[in-house]
């Protein structure tokens, strides 16, 4: 009877050593498993900040790039911008004058100190344009209380994104997209782009 009971007792042994084993070679596993996946996130991370370095660097080529795809949707959809006006007393605007040329508005930013082109005239409103020529302007309008009257400077598609931000970039796609026709591998991809730029960039 105490031999069956010790041979059962390292019966018991052997089973619990068995399971013990089992669940450190699985525990082993587990850790194994969750390393090579911490790795695996580590070189995603470390791509997508590759990507990203790679996204800013040349997101002003990118713009300048749109720009001249666009010409033909601002031919289309662009206004002839407000240039020079009289305000009355209850806010309209009399004798207007505007630019020949047409444009579409892609962003608004605070305005700068002055006009470049009269430091003693305060920016009331300042506005990034692109014309139908696919060039970047900004448009800047002074009031003085009674007159109105616009600077439009012309910027690089770099001082664009610097000033106006990638909202910019995201106004001129929405143009392209909903009025740039038989186009639309390309806007395919610039959405792929835009897509991972205001989710990772911005």
């Amino acid at each position: 009877m105490l031999l069956q009971e010790h041979l059962l007792s390292l019966k018991n042994v052997n089973v619990a050593y068995v399971i013990a084993q089992n669940t450190v070679n699985t525990m082993d596993e587990i850790e194994t498993g969750f390393d090579r996946l911490m790795q695996k996130i580590d070189e995603l991370h470390t791509k997508e900040k590759s990507l990203t370095a790679t996204v800013k660097e040349n997101d002003a080529r990118l713009l300048k790039k749109m720009s001249k795809s666009a010409v033909p949707v601002v031919n289309v959809v662009g206004l002839n911008m407000l240039r020079m006006g009289k305000q009355d007393t209850k806010g309209e605007i009399y004798d207007p004058a505007y630019y020949p040329q047409k444009m579409i508005i892609l962003g608004k930013a605070d305005p700068a100190g002055f006009r470049p082109d009269n430091p003693t005239k305060e920016i009331t409103d300042q506005f990034c344009v692109l014309s139908e020529d696919g060039d970047f302007f900004e448009l800047m309008y002074s009031f003085d209380g009674f007159l109105t009257d616009s600077f439009l400077n012309p910027i690089d598609a770099r001082k664009a994104i610097e000033v106006y931000g990638y909202d910019v970039m995201f106004m001129l796609y929405r143009a392209m997209h909903d009025y740039l026709e038989g186009e639309e591998k390309l806007v395919g991809a610039l959405e792929t782009v835009l897509d991972y730029i205001f989710a990772r960039v911005k």
